[in-house]
């Protein structure tokens, strides 16, 4: 078993994602997982980096396919006895002219950005290491959704005190609402993809909140972020940043010094906390 620290991403082959891996090559001590659904665009990106004298490792895996997320947990505890540090980047967004129906927009934004996003936290969480760093890629359009939600949902989702069931249950409620062209009447907003981001924030909000409660001595920080907006083949061309300067704020969260006891909980944009 190797005796290094590990950092692993998720989306790595492109985007954000890639310059997540590119800055972690150069600053984290360690190895560092680029992990993608597709074996050929993933082994692509990691000898692109080499080609920069960098040395990231490759991984597959797919977020939504239970089995690639159970069998790369094993692979980590078995090569590593756990995992330092878990970025989790992979998301989608419909294009804005998509004419995608809007309850197929929800379910299937939902379905990655947090359902299977959650299910890596979920299987991970317990094999990330004392020290470790958990970060969430989500968006201020999760803040911009929350805002437009119904008082109601609004108190809900920034609630001290929701639990990660009943997150799940807002979140599977949205979809239905929306398949069922109810969602505006029931206090959603019109934005699958913010609603996702508010359901991903929230989540890291109650995730943190059980780390303190459950591994209080474990120095564990997990926070969620928004990268700004960005040049990738999301957001097109028109963005104001780089993808390295949108890899700064994660990989930020990423390498809190050892003993950091903040951020943790919270929504982070250009390296400060947000309000939520």
């Amino acid at each position: 078993m190797s005796s290094s620290k590990v950092a692993l991403v998720t989306g790595g082959n492109k985007g954000i994602g890639f310059a997540i891996v590119r800055a972690m090559c150069k600053d984290f001590a360690g190895d560092v997982y680029l992990t993608a659904r597709d074996v050929g665009r993933g082994t692509a990106a990691v000898d692109s980096l080499r080609k920069e004298g960098l040395t990231p490792l490759f991984h597959r895996l797919d977020i939504n396919d239970p089995d690639s997320v159970r069998s790369a947990r094993d692979f980590f505890t078995e090569e590593y006895g756990g995992l330092d540090v878990l970025v989790n980047n992979a998301g989608i967004a419909f294009k804005m002219a998509d004419t995608t129906p809007f309850g197929i927009q929800a379910d299937v934004t939902l379905k990655t950005n947090f359902f299977a996003t959650r299910d890596m936290c979920n299987v991970f969480l317990p094999i990330v290491k004392p020290g470790g760093r958990m970060v969430n890629v989500s968006s201020v359009m999760g803040s911009v959704a929350l805002s437009r939600c119904s008082p109601e949902l609004q108190a809900r989702f920034r609630s001290n005190d929701i639990t990660e069931e009943e997150l799940v249950g807002l979140m599977e409620r949205f979809v239905l609402d929306a398949q069922e062209g109810l969602h505006a009447e029931q206090g959603w907003p019109s934005t699958a993809y913010g609603v996702s981001k508010t359901g991903l924030t929230t989540l890291t909000r109650i995730l943190a909140r059980n780390l303190t409660k459950e591994r209080p001595g474990d120095e564990i920080l997990c926070n969620a972020c928004c990268p700004g907006w960005v040049r990738t083949d999301m957001a097109g061309p028109n963005a104001t940043k780089s993808p390295d300067e949108g890899a700064v704020t994660p990989v930020y969260l990423a390498l809190l010094p050892a003993g950091a006891k903040e951020p943790h909980g919270q929504f982070v944009s250009e390296k400060k906390v947000q309000p939520w």
